[in-house]
């Protein structure tokens, strides 16, 4: 009964999504306008200061007809580029406005056929940094499911380690549940690490934290802006079947010298930045950034935290990253960037980690002056290995490495704009473990997938809707996946917006981890094998992919200048889900042939669902800052035999950021940050008995030899951890200097009240294991 309703609910799913996006594609010929005898004014929008694009700027061009005023609006998009179309032959006053910038208002003239290119250079009325002038960036966008980070709020978090870093504000966000201190990973809305797609200017980041799990890799003086896409994302993301976070990173400094340099008692860094060709108006410019931070926690642990863990603290890394920009007087770019990163942990005596991750990436914007078509392409490369060596078993070994290949392409319809875009990547997988039933798994394999996207962006006064399309072939497996996509959001108030959002997915990649596995730092990489069992519960398996289904939906509103609400609901439907085999006793060849197939397959296939809600609440105002979020979740799985719930099935999960920031001439920031999670499921353990190896069959004479200790293990997941609460603090002061000179100081304090928080517990030494203790750490550094 419950599987027929499962098919059932699933079934009416399908048909709903696919009958709702033919029906909107149906009735897009009646948003197109006639573009006879009308005139388009296109360009970008400028810092006046220092060259930088300004995103979410509002362009409003009003033409005075003799009865009645015409206007137009758009906001420039995440390159500062803008396209006032369809525009009737005359004058026209322009007015461009942004938060934290003086508005400013010229005439352009519209002539006939022909587009007016004018580019607009707008002055700051205060001190804002570079990284922080992406106020409205996404006021003509759906906003469903999706969260934007600025780059400024990030640095409101309480600093762990004396150093901010992204990764401490995305735990915040709302569906996030972080896993832990040591070996942490991010799990989205039901999603595991593996469905999440982390993208670093277009590159994929593989292993995005370092295994301290308070760290990432990525430098957060760079980052521009960040997108986290948790459910129901558009059709230009591809490739991953739960969420997407997308970072950007903003140009060097085209004026002037600057840079950073830090020390913390965790860390050490250095950026520097400079123009190549200095920015002037109307001329080519051209800058270069160069980042360093690394980790040496492992020699300061054994001074100041010999305390927190008796291995010391053995975790060190180190990052760098380098972006050459390339900026034309007509608009266009191109930016060259790559980076390495590289991460080790060795335990005394028993374990060594170490990963290293490289990339390479080139991208470019092309404006035709004439055309109505923008042109943007990237050639991306990037390369992960992972190694683990253990005292008394076989190394294990991952590597992955591939390229992407794309272009896209835009057009701009009045308020509307198309976009479509091709791509062909290919990438290598090369792995080999030993399960713990010390059976061989191992693969090496090569893969290219072709990927076309088509997505309609549709902006009337009381609504704005997305619906778009995404084609994935995959060459390796012989399959392929139409995916249909679509997100609407209804504005019925100026204050208040209704949204949803229905998605369908697919990827080929899988996690070397099972999902069942509770601490493991070994995070290595698989492509969709051939090899997989021919049918999953009494039905013949139709693809070799992993694929869900989303649907999203919820409200906004503002009930003030100083207060936002959100709401939202989810339900992500996982059809089809290719987990690694924990339970392989024996190798699949000729010889067990006898053997049960389940005991013999390297992969398992499985199916399952998350659904939940989320609720955050802002206020802002006169230097105080409070975020609060609450998620409610719920994560199933089926593999065939069973339904359980995965380790990272949180139900519970709170946070609450509160910053005030106060002495304008030297300010001060004090912030703190609480989160609160109910226990993850585990498996516990019912007995322990002596385990002999019958390798010899009935020759084994088992009276004269010592066996090993075996456990005896209840189901899969059926106890619950205890709660998990924890509060930070930090305090930052800052000194201006002069002219672009100032002095941070940073004093940061992880876990106040010494909360004993489970990490994991050691059956075969009987003992538990905690996350980190209180740490405190303090920080300094100087910039120029």
């Amino acid at each position: 009964m419950k599987k027929n309703c499962d098919r059932k609910i699933r079934h009416i799913f399908a048909v709903l999504m696919w009958r709702c996006i033919l029906f909107i594609w149906c009735i897009l010929p009646l948003f197109a306008q006639s573009q006879t005898a009308k005139s388009d004014i296109r360009g970008f929008v400028y810092d006046a200061e220092n060259g930088d694009r300004i995103a979410g700027a509002i362009l409003t061009a009003a033409f005075t007809l003799p009865n009645a005023i015409t206007s137009r609006t758009i906001s420039s998009d995440n390159d500062g580029y803008f396209s006032l179309t369809s525009l009737p032959v005359g004058s026209y006053w322009v007015r461009v406005c942004i938060d934290g910038f003086d508005t400013l208002y010229e005439k352009v003239i519209v002539n006939q056929g022909v587009n007016t290119k004018r580019d607009f250079f707008i002055h700051k009325i205060v001190s804002i940094d570079a990284v922080n002038i992406s106020v409205n960036r996404k006021s003509h966008d759906a906003q469903v499911g999706v969260t934007s980070i600025e780059a400024k709020t990030i640095y409101k978090m309480p600093s762990i380690g004396a150093e901010p870093d992204i990764l401490q504000y995305l735990q915040i966000l709302p569906g996030v549940v972080f896993s832990g201190d040591q070996g942490g990973q991010l799990y989205i809305r039901g999603g595991s690490p593996i469905m999440n797609k982390v993208m670093l200017d277009g590159l994929t980041i593989y292993n995005p934290f370092h295994s301290i799990g308070l760290f990432s890799v990525f430098e957060t003086d760079l980052i521009q802006t960040a997108d986290v896409y948790s459910a129901g994302f558009g059709a230009e993301y591809g490739g991953r079947i739960s969420a997407v976070v997308d970072i950007k990173t903003r140009d060097a400094n085209r004026m002037r010298m600057a840079g950073k340099i830090g020390l913390t008692t965790f860390t050490s860094k250095l950026l520097l930045e400079s123009p190549l060709r200095k920015y002037t108006q109307g001329q080519n410019n051209s800058s270069i950034a160069v980042s360093y931070k690394n980790s040496f926690l492992r020699e300061s642990s054994r001074l100041l935290y010999n305390y927190a863990n008796p291995d010391k603290l053995p975790y060190n890394f180190g990052d760098l990253f380098v972006k050459l920009s390339f900026n034309s007087a007509s608009g266009g770019y191109t930016k060259l960037y790559g980076y390495r990163f590289s991460d080790n942990v060795a335990f005394p005596g028993s374990t060594t980690y170490s990963w290293v991750s490289t990339g390479l990436g080139a991208k470019f914007l092309v404006v035709p002056e004439q055309a109505k078509t923008r042109v943007d392409g990237y050639f991306l490369f990037s390369q992960y290995d992972i190694e683990q060596k253990e005292k008394d078993l076989r190394p294990r070994r991952s590597a992955i490495g591939g390229f992407n290949l794309g272009f896209n392409f835009s057009y701009n319809f009045r308020r509307d704009d198309f976009k479509w875009g091709l791509e062909l990547n290919g990438f290598q997988t090369d792995f080999q473990l030993y399960n713990t039933n010390n059976r061989k798994i191992n693969q090496l394999e090569s893969t290219t997938e072709v990927n076309g996207f088509g997505n309609y962006h549709i902006v009337r006064k009381k609504f704005i809707c997305n619906i778009g399309l995404r084609s994935q072939y995959y060459a390796s497996l012989g399959n392929s996946s139409f995916e249909p996509r679509f997100q609407f959001r209804y504005m019925p108030f100026k204050s208040m917006g209704i949204k949803f959002a229905i998605g369908q997915y697919s990827q080929n990649l899988l996690s070397a981890m099972s999902d069942r596995d509770v601490v493991n730092l070994f995070y290595g990489f698989l492509s969709g094998p051939d090899n997989l069992p021919d049918s999953f519960n009494g039905d013949a398996l139709k693809h070799r992919l992993q694929k869900a289904r989303h649907a999203v939906a919820g409200f906004d509103y503002r009930i003030d200048k100083r207060q936002t609400i959100n709401i939202e609901s989810f339900v992500k439907l996982f059809d089809q889900i290719t987990n690694i085999n924990r339970d392989k006793l024996f190798d699949d060849d000729e010889f067990n042939l006898d053997k049960p197939l389940r005991l013999r397959q390297n992969y398992i296939i499985e199916n399952g669902n998350a659904f939940g809600g989320d609720v955050s609440y802002k206020f802002s105002d006169k230097g105080w800052y409070l975020w609060a979020v609450y998620s409610l979740t719920w994560v199933n799985r089926f593999d065939g035999n069973i339904r359980y719930q995965p380790n990272f099935d949180r139900r519970h999960n709170a946070n609450i950021l509160l910053n005030y920031e106060f002495d304008k001439k030297n300010p001060t920031e004090i912030s703190f940050r609480w989160n609160f999670g109910s226990g993850f499921p585990f498996t516990q353990t019912q007995g322990y008995y002596e385990k002999f190896n019958f390798s010899n069959g009935l020759g084994t004479d088992y009276t004269s030899t010592n066996g090993q200790l075996g456990i005896v293990y209840a189901n899969i997941n059926q106890g619950r951890l205890p709660y998990y609460h924890r509060l930070d603090f930090s305090v930052r002061r800052l000194w201006k200097l002069g002219n672009n000179r100032q002095l941070n100081l940073n004093f940061s304090v992880t876990n106040v009240y010494n909360r004993s928080n489970i990490f994991y517990f050691d059956r075969v030494g009987n003992k538990r294991v905690d996350q980190l203790p209180i740490l405190p750490a303090l920080g300094c550094n100087y910039s120029f």
